[in-house]
């Protein structure tokens, strides 16, 4: 699915597409809706980029136990464990 969002809110941001999906994303990050691996993909980030991107922003990285194994469970299908 995809989300078609108005050229007219894009303008009232004063944010470009990309820095929007960025808002978003870290919107979604923070009120734990989506993981750190989730945002990161949805970002085209590593998880170190995305780590990154929150320090400048001075956000805090949230990581619980259901992170862990989603981050176990994708680095055993690309076979780095």
């Amino acid at each position: 699915m995809s989300l078609l969002i108005p050229n007219e809110l894009v303008q009232a941001s004063g944010l470009s597409e990309a820095e929007l999906l960025q808002e978003l994303v870290l919107l979604l990050f923070q009120n734990e809706r989506i993981t750190l691996g989730s945002a990161s993909r949805f970002l085209g980030m590593t998880q170190l980029e995305f780590q990154a991107l929150l320090a400048e922003k001075n956000l805090c990285v949230h990581y619980d136990v259901d992170e862990l194994h989603e981050d176990v469970e994708n680095l055993q299908a690309l076979g780095l464990l």
